[in-house]
């Protein structure tokens, strides 16, 4: 799912090509995309685009009339620039946006269809979209501290639920969190003062840096790829590989669709976090530390 970083450079990439410019119409390909019925989709068609903002991992396109066009991309959806008219995908298109300028294309690889737009009029209605997490960029370390003790969550459960923390997901946690040398199942209310202190500062140097780093990358350009999972990474995505810091492999716990990266030695003091599906299979075969699973590699026959 794009998080913060990668919905900031698209927010930025749009608002240099249609703020200013009309949208001429909205093409519609499927009709689970729109979430909404009122402002009907055609009351957008000829309005001008007055501003692009991010809401969360929402992106918000203002137009005259007091509208706003909210679109959640989801885990798979993208949007792509193309020259005008340009034709919707019949693989995974799901809408096409014509300006003046060019045609904003919105496509999903995947069959679950989890993309949404809305259209609202005001800001009462963009403000149901809310989720209520603070925007660690903004938040200093008391607002940051009061948002992770509201409930007593593991660290990477709250850093990913937008009503605590604002637009961090699955991937940017995970580098938050090996940053911060924190677990990701350390509880919220479990941190010391110095340990909130630590994550505050990490969360903000991440999210700016990989931001910094995907507008460079971008440039005058739109954003091509767009992926949870980039060269750079300390771990997120890197299960089995190196930690750039101590060398320990990458370890993982896989939990339905996702997975959180982590590394032993930086993180939890050597101590290897039960995978349920994993430990449950090895039972007393599972190493609980990571010299454990080395020493068991170390030892184990070539095949």
């Amino acid at each position: 799912m794009p998080e913060l970083p990668d919905v900031t450079v698209y927010v930025e990439a749009i608002a240099r090509r249609t703020v200013g410019e009309a949208l001429e119409r909205v093409r519609l390909a499927s009709p689970f995309l729109l979430r909404s019925v009122d402002p009907p989709l055609r009351e957008l068609d000829g309005r001008r685009v007055t501003s692009v903002e991010r809401l969360g991992k929402r992106i918000v396109l203002r137009l005259e009339g007091d509208l706003c066009v909210v679109l959640h991309l989801m885990i798979a959806g993208r949007l792509w620039w193309k020259e005008r008219g340009a034709p919707i995908s019949r693989k995974n298109g799901l809408a096409a946006f014509d300006f003046g300028s060019g045609t904003m294309l919105l496509t999903e690889a995947s069959g679950k269809k989890r993309a949404s737009l809305h259209v609202v009029r005001g800001e009462t209605a963009l403000a149901a979209f809310a989720r209520g997490g603070v925007e660690v960029q903004e938040a200093d370390l008391a607002q940051f501290a009061a948002a992770l003790a509201r409930e007593n969550r593991t660290l990477k459960r709250a850093l990913t639920d937008p009503r605590l923390v604002s637009g961090i997901g699955n991937a940017y946690s995970d580098e938050i969190l090996h940053r911060a040398r924190l677990s990701p199942v350390t509880l919220t209310r479990g941190l010391s003062a110095e340990d909130v202190a630590r994550l505050h500062v990490a969360a903000r140097d991440v999210l700016d840096e990989w931001t910094q780093r995907l507008r460079r990358e971008v440039g005058e350009g739109f954003p091509q790829k767009v992926t949870a999972f980039r060269d750079g990474m300390a771990v997120h995505g890197r299960h089995g590989k190196p930690c750039p810091d101590c060398g320990s492999a990458v370890q993982r716990i896989v939990h339905a669709e996702n997975e959180t990266n982590y590394c032993a030695r930086c993180q939890t003091g050597g101590k290897l976090l039960a995978d349920r599906a994993l430990s449950r299979l090895l039972r007393s075969d599972w190493p609980r530390t990571i010299d454990e699973l080395e020493e068991g590699k170390a030892h184990s026959p070539r095949t």
